[in-house]
């Protein structure tokens, strides 16, 4: 049985059947039963009930080993990494960009995105663009984002506090949860 899982060996960090060098190992039976005995004994346990003798704790003293169909134990394995892949979540940062002297309803059109984009989840940075000479109102674009981040303090906190950097003065707000 051994030699069918070679190419596994490779991939995976569990040792199988004859590669499991421990003198004395745990074994836990398909049933639930362990004892321990020396890792010849449990091979013929194995071969005995047409399965495989897994090692999954090489740390413990014994080693733990299971007896089990591998390649079922691969894709459920393989099954968990994805599952758990999927509910991962990946915070992303959505800018939102301004000018010095943005209109009201911009600004509110604006303010309604970035709470959507708080409410999935996501983390937002809202910008003021200076172009060449607005840079003389760089308070309008400082009191633009405090307006920002105290309509937005319900859901979300600042991470970053306004601040000037070239001709661009940013803040970031990240979701409350």
């Amino acid at each position: 049985m051994g030699k069918r899982y070679k190419q596994y060996k490779n991939y995976n960090t569990e040792r199988i059947n004859e590669d499991i060098d421990a003198p004395k190992v745990r074994v836990i039976k398909p049933d639930g039963e362990h004892e321990i005995v020396s890792s010849d004994r449990a091979l013929v346990i194995a071969r005995g009930l047409e399965l495989d003798l897994v090692e999954v704790a090489a740390d413990a003293d014994p080693p733990v080993c299971r007896i089990l169909d591998y390649k079922k134990f691969l894709y459920e394995k393989k099954k968990k990494e994805k599952d758990a892949k999927k509910k991962q979540h990946t915070v992303t940062i959505k800018e939102l960009r301004f000018r010095p002297h943005t209109d009201d309803h911009d600004y509110n059109f604006k303010l309604k995105h970035a709470k959507s984009f708080l409410e999935e989840g996501n983390k937002v940075k809202a910008t003021v663009q200076f172009r060449g000479r607005d840079i003389i109102y760089s308070d309008n674009g400082r009191d633009l984002l405090e307006r920002f981040a105290d309509d937005l303090k319900e859901l979300g906190k600042i991470e970053a506090k306004p601040k000037l950097e070239g001709k661009r003065m940013s803040l970031i707000v990240a979701p409350a949860k």
